[in-house]
């Protein structure tokens, strides 16, 4: 006799509203809980932690076992992306040859919720074995990890957010806050500065973000001048060379007072003389400026709002106004910022 199909009720779309909503409060109450009960439980340890780290003449080594590996690996990325070396290790993989990788100069930061993790203990008999600083962190003071651990950070416990208790849930939310925690204490103790930051992340949007008009301008040879009692003949040369399609023109002190764009051209050539025209009689004299430490993104809108397409640029400090480059829109652009 063939066994019976299990009768499939349909669930009223209320009651799994309900049920849904129910255990994400729960998830999230629990979280907001114990990462209040973390911040309060905050001693000298976490102090310590951050003056070994920002004593390190080496990297950090962080590692983990299970999801405490998954939080390990992206603590490792904050702090290489936040201006501090790190590199995550495998503890499996470490009891194969990644110990090597591991330098007496180095720091090594581990994650286990017990401490007990039986795939830690190889990295840290190597820690006490080498005298390789050790911080860990753990909710059992009294386990291998934080017996053995130079500084001990302890999570408070608190019940996983799971119905079953035993998906890591609340637990690892500590963890990933802790660690967040310990890489902006670090990056306030270093000060570390958005130009550094944008310097480690070139392809991303909070990079281009934070690139300046410095980083896109042309300069030297390659900005588009004339002098003002030049002539038209002359800087319509000056014009065709650059092909920036305009023309910044300077007093005798070479400090920028003027423009000659295709615009002005067009509005001045009325007649077989007009080559033998000085400068000063077609330039748009107050041209539209930008500043080297300005945001490209900024002098971009400035640009946009102006329907203009370039910016001469310069040091807001210099009294004589020599510009020290030349900013197009399509640079701006070609940098991903439009």
């Amino acid at each position: 006799m063939a066994p019976s199909k299990p009768s499939l009720k349909p669930v009223k779309p209320e009651s799994a509203r309900d049920g849904d909503l129910g255990a994400a409060d729960r998830v999230l109450s629990y979280a907001a809980e114990a990462l209040g009960a973390l911040a309060a439980a905050l001693d000298g340890e976490f102090i310590r932690a951050i003056d070994l780290m920002l004593a390190a003449k080496g990297r950090m080594i962080v590692s983990g076992m299970g999801k405490s590996g998954h939080i390990a690996r992206k603590l490792a990325a904050t702090l290489s992306s936040t201006g501090t070396p790190a590199y995550f290790i495998h503890p499996a993989e470490a009891s194969h040859g990644d110990l090597g990788a591991i330098t007496r100069q180095d720091v090594l930061l581990m994650l286990s919720w017990n401490g007990e993790t039986a795939e830690l203990a190889n990295l840290i008999s190597y820690a006490k074995r080498f005298r390789i600083p050790l911080i860990g962190i753990a909710s059992n003071p009294d386990s291998t990890l934080m017996q053995a651990a130079d500084v001990k950070l302890v999570l408070p416990r608190a019940p996983e957010a799971c119905p079953n208790g035993l998906a890591p849930t609340t637990s690892t939310t500590m963890m990933l806050a802790l660690g967040d925690a310990l890489a902006v204490a670090l990056m306030e103790r270093k000060g570390f500065s958005p130009d550094q930051y944008r310097d480690l992340h070139p392809g991303g949007s909070l990079g281009r973000a934070l690139v300046r008009v410095a980083d896109l301008m042309h300069r030297g040879a390659d900005i588009p001048l004339a002098r003002e009692t030049a002539t038209m003949r002359e800087v319509l040369l000056v014009m065709a060379e650059r092909r920036f399609g305009c023309v910044g023109l300077t007093d005798a002190q070479g400090g920028l007072t003027g423009i000659i764009t295709d615009g002005d051209l067009s509005r001045h050539i009325d007649g077989d003389d007009f080559l033998s025209h000085k400068a000063s009689d077609v330039m748009t004299r107050g041209p539209k400026i930008a500043a080297p430490g300005q945001l490209a993104v900024e002098a971009l809108a400035f640009m946009n709002e102006n329907k203009i397409t370039r910016l001469f640029v310069l040091d807001a400090g210099d009294k004589t106004r020599k510009p020290v480059g030349i900013l197009h829109i399509h640079d701006c652009l070609q940098a991903g910022l439009g």
